[in-house]
């Protein structure tokens, strides 16, 4: 059994093997997480991505060391990094070499980095990150840097699951109409531009500015597509103060333009303090991780109920040819009602 107690007064080894558990899905750990829920909502969550090669690593550890080294002469913050990289879909695994570039923080017991695999799981996290985020969260971590694989468009379950979202971008990866695509710069709360001493980043901002002239600012909302409606309370708000994604120039390797990074952030937060919109993200990240979870249990139900046999036999008539994915599905609900 996990001492709920030791976590949440911050026993990193406590805590280390809770992170394991939940990430085996271990009902040990989905226990913990259920005495710990109670304790979570404080953290600030801040989402970092963008294709591979932007240096997303680079500039989480430098992120991460800004709150630790406040230059206002602020409180350090406790931090924790999830970084979450792409599973092989041969072998099952992964490098987890997120942290090698993260040595500014090695030593600094007010850090906790987290490598996890995605273990097959789509848009840019793996299927446990948001239960390891709230382990961190109710462990006292006041800031929560969550890196996803890098994958491209497609990564933008990151956008609700954080309270603020860096889209990063780099010089020389791709020409202008890769950069107005449709997906992941949509999710951007704060556009960053890194490796901004390498040429082309002049072109870089343009195209990204362009891009946001184009579309008018609106507010964020989430659609699901299984009950074709928006998730439950992004519903309303008041349009009259709505964020415009900002651009901020950085190169990771220095250092150069964090601070001001740090700056947009924190007004970011008190923006969505200030709106309302702080709720109504944490209203569709509960929305979404319920209907997950839901859909997960529902599946093994139903699973688990089936006739000995009757899956297999399904699944061959389909491998054959003999009946089509849809006529499947309904063969496999009808005899499963009796039909």
């Amino acid at each position: 059994m996990v001492d709920v107690q030791s976590v949440l007064e911050g026993d990193r080894l406590v805590l280390s093997r809770l992170l394991s558990q939940i990430e085996n899905d271990t009902r040990e750990g989905q226990q913990a997480l259920a005495d710990l829920f109670s304790h979570t909502g404080q953290a600030q969550l801040i989402g970092v991505t963008g294709a591979p090669g932007t240096g997303k690593s680079s500039l989480v550890n430098q992120i991460a060391y800004h709150y630790r080294h406040p230059q206002d002469g602020g409180e350090p913050r406790k931090v924790a990094v999830v970084a979450v990289d792409a599973s092989s879909p041969f072998t099952g695994g992964a490098v987890l070499g997120d942290r090698i570039r993260m040595n500014a923080l090695t030593g600094d017991l007010g850090v906790f980095i987290r490598s996890m695999a995605s273990r097959g799981s789509l848009g840019g996290l793996a299927g446990t990150t948001s239960g390891v985020v709230q382990a961190f969260d109710a462990a006292g971590y006041q800031t929560i840097l969550i890196e996803t694989v890098g994958a491209g468009q497609a990564e933008v379950d990151i956008a609700r699951l954080a309270h603020t979202t860096l889209v990063v971008e780099a010089p020389g990866l791709g020409d202008d109409i890769q950069a107005i695509k449709a997906g992941i710069l949509e999710i951007a709360d704060i556009l960053v531009v890194n490796k901004a001493d390498k040429p082309g980043v002049e072109n870089t901002e343009r195209s990204l500015r362009n891009m946001l002239q184009l579309a008018d600012p609106t507010r964020r909302i989430f659609w699901n597509h299984e009950r074709n409606e928006i998730v439950p309370g992004q519903e309303s708000g008041n349009d009259e103060s709505i964020w415009e994604p900002q651009i901020q120039r950085t190169v990771a390797t220095d250092g150069s333009g964090v601070p001001e990074l740090i700056d947009l952030i924190s007004q970011h937060r008190t923006h969505l303090e200030a709106t309302g919109d702080l709720h109504r993200r944490e209203c569709a990240r509960l929305a979404a991780e319920l209907d997950l979870r839901l859909q997960g249990k529902l599946v093994s139900r139903w699973q688990a109920q089936l006739s000995d046999g009757l899956y297999e036999k399904v699944l061959n008539s389909l491998v054959a040819r003999e009946i089509s994915p849809q006529e499947a599905v309904q063969r496999l609900l009808d005899e499963k009602e009796g039909k």
